[in-house]
């Protein structure tokens, strides 16, 4: 059974850091497309970043590219989503999510992902 558990969120102020860590059991990071997207109280889940398993290519959404990361430790099975320059409007839930395949026209869309975690709350106070 696959499991992806997110830590690392919490309360930051403007400006500030975070970093994500989604650990995946049940599944080989190294074999999966693995990403994140977030959701925000009365806002449709919007896609974040994802990085694809084949060539470790990455794919980051307009409204955080240059400011958030997304990495992977095949090794540790784990993935990663560094966040600097934090805003208020970066407040939500934060998915982590699996693919097994890749979707090239919809990878920004939560259907081809198989696989959610529970999510880990991200807070950014002006």
């Amino acid at each position: 059974q696959v499991h992806l558990v997110e830590s690392g969120g919490g309360l930051v102020q403007a400006g500030g850091s975070l970093r994500l860590s989604c650990a995946a059991s049940g599944l080989s990071t190294s074999n999966y497309n693995m990403g994140w997207f977030r959701q925000a109280p009365g806002k449709e889940r919007e896609f974040v970043a994802c990085i694809r398993w084949n060539g470790g290519r990455t794919y980051h959404s307009d409204s955080v590219e240059g400011r958030f990361t997304i990495s992977g430790d095949n090794s540790k099975n784990t993935v990663y989503l560094r966040m600097d320059s934090l805003l208020p409007e970066d407040t939500a839930v934060y998915y982590c999510v699996g693919a097994s395949g890749w979707d090239s026209a919809n990878y920004y869309l939560p259907g081809p992902y198989e696989y959610w975690g529970q999510g880990t709350q991200v807070t950014v106070s002006s």
